[in-house]
């Protein structure tokens, strides 16, 4: 489903993006700000917790640097979705390999740092 990623950039179904963007089932949500710059709080992805997920792939940036809240952590534990959190180079792949597998993935990506 996500065609390419290069820092500050994501093509998805041959659109690109230049901000950071979530993908919930067949929907793109473009320019995609979070409450802090570089964390994921519970409230950045509640239209995922709502969605029938079992895995959410969080890409982190370029370099990693953005976390995922303990808070987040706790909620989507709570609510039986998997987390993977990786540098957006990897969470590409990673998403596109469980997309392929059928599996009900959403992901949030942070297309720059």
């Amino acid at each position: 489903m996500i065609d390419s990623y290069q820092f500050g950039a994501m093509s998805v179904k041959g659109k690109t993006h230049r901000n950071d963007l979530k993908i919930i089932g067949d929907q793109v949500i473009g320019d995609w700000w979070r409450i802090e710059g570089h964390a994921l709080h519970e409230a950045d992805i509640a239209d995922i917790l709502a969605a029938p997920v079992e895995i959410l792939v969080v890409g982190t940036g370029d370099s990693g640097r953005m976390e995922v809240t303990r808070r987040a952590v706790q909620i989507l534990e709570r609510q039986g979705i998997q987390l993977l959190a990786l540098p957006t180079r990897q969470a590409v792949d990673v998403f596109n390999t469980l997309r392929a597998q059928g599996k009900r993935v959403a992901g949030a990506f942070h297309l720059t740092c």
